[in-house]
């Protein structure tokens, strides 16, 4: 069984790229060097500085793999060739909350960038799914949580 394809857009490889560099040769130096002061203390078995910089050290190797597992499996999705007729992931689409009266702005990315604070969505979750493959003009709706909610697609354009 092949593993799932990450989607990313290229600001969210390029932001996974930059955060691996950082863990790798700055965060390590710097947990290394917390370790061996903890350990110059003496007596590790009460030592709550090296207990505190171990767990530290245990989870940046655990980010560092994931974040090499996201990129081993990443697809990088071309903002530039996203086809505006429909929507899919890498597109920033507009709609109109049918039962508030209210537009909405949101960027459709991979699962590994979604930041709903910041307006992105995953494909991958329940207004993500039902936008994608819609139209300008088109009316979803969508199952979530807090019930039924109804969008019509406004605008589909590159993502700025």
């Amino acid at each position: 069984m092949s593993e799932k394809k990450n989607l990313l857009t290229y600001e969210g490889l390029k932001k996974l790229e930059d955060e691996l560099q950082d863990l790798k040769v700055v965060q390590r130096k710097e947990i290394a060097q917390k370790i061996k002061e903890a350990r110059e203390q003496g007596d590790l078995s009460e030592n709550a500085e090296y207990d505190a910089a171990k767990d530290e050290q245990r989870d940046i190797e655990a980010r560092i793999e994931q974040i090499e597992k996201i990129l081993k499996n990443a697809e990088v999705v071309v903002e530039d060739e996203v086809d505006l007729d429909k929507i899919s992931v890498g597109c920033v689409v507009k709609v109109l909350d049918v039962e508030y009266d209210e537009e909405e702005e949101f960027k459709l990315v991979g699962s590994s960038e979604a930041n709903s604070l910041n307006g992105k969505i995953s494909n991958e979750s329940p207004v993500g799914k039902a936008l994608i493959g819609a139209r300008v003009g088109d009316t979803i709706k969508v199952e979530t949580q807090a019930g039924e909610i109804e969008y019509k697609v406004l605008e589909i354009q590159r993502s700025k």
